[in-house]
């Protein structure tokens, strides 16, 4: 029976998720299998590898065959440099403290590698949040100028309606003013012809 150490599919539409499982090679990819050992979500940054390394590490050398995506995850976790180290000390070519000593060297290189490469997104992330806030403060800082000037041209504007219905109130008072003045001059006028009339007769 060959064994291969594949991706099973789980997740909902366009945010799969995946288990690391041991299954028969025969078997459709998200049937029967013999073993979940870890889970795979590429939907973080970085991706979320939980796999049990020891377990991946036993079924390796037992001949089990990852597939191309699981043999770049279990390289990401050391379990395949564990394997090459094994085998070198399986031929003696290499002691064991030496193998051990070399593996933590190796993942202790790549959890710094990890950790750098998280301090540097979330840095990135806060810059472009900061960037952000900026550029939307400038915005309304543009905004509330705008509306501050258009503000100071419409009390302008309504302090110039205001002075010229004033001068239209003066201007209507002194028509009607100069009206009246007239009115009772031309009431005058027709009293004297009458009292004139009256004395010729």
């Amino acid at each position: 029976m060959a064994v291969k150490i594949r991706l099973a599919r789980r997740g909902r539409k366009k945010r799969a998720m995946y288990d690391v499982v041991i299954a028969d090679a025969r078997a459709p990819r998200d049937g029967r299998f013999i073993e979940k050992i870890g889970t795979y979500n590429p939907n973080t940054d970085p991706a979320s590898i939980n796999i049990d390394n020891d377990k991946a590490f036993d079924w390796v050398m037992k001949g089990a065959q990852p597939t191309d995506t699981v043999r770049a995850m279990l390289s990401y976790r050391g379990v395949m440099f564990r394997k090459h180290l094994q085998v070198g000390v399986n031929k003696g070519a290499i002691s064991q403290e030496d193998a051990d000593k070399k593996l933590a060297e190796w993942l202790a290189a790549k959890d710094a590698q990890i950790t750098g490469k998280e301090d540097r997104l979330a840095k990135e992330k806060a810059a472009a949040k900061a960037a952000k806030l900026e550029a939307e403060a400038k915005v309304s800082a543009a905004r509330a100028e705008a509306i501050a000037a258009k503000n100071v041209v419409e009390e302008e504007v309504a302090e110039e309606e205001v002075e010229e219905a004033a001068e239209a109130e003066a201007a209507a008072e002194v028509a009607v003013e100069a009206a009246s003045e007239e009115a009772p001059a031309a009431d005058e006028a027709p009293a004297e012809e009458a009292s004139e009339e009256k004395a010729a007769e």
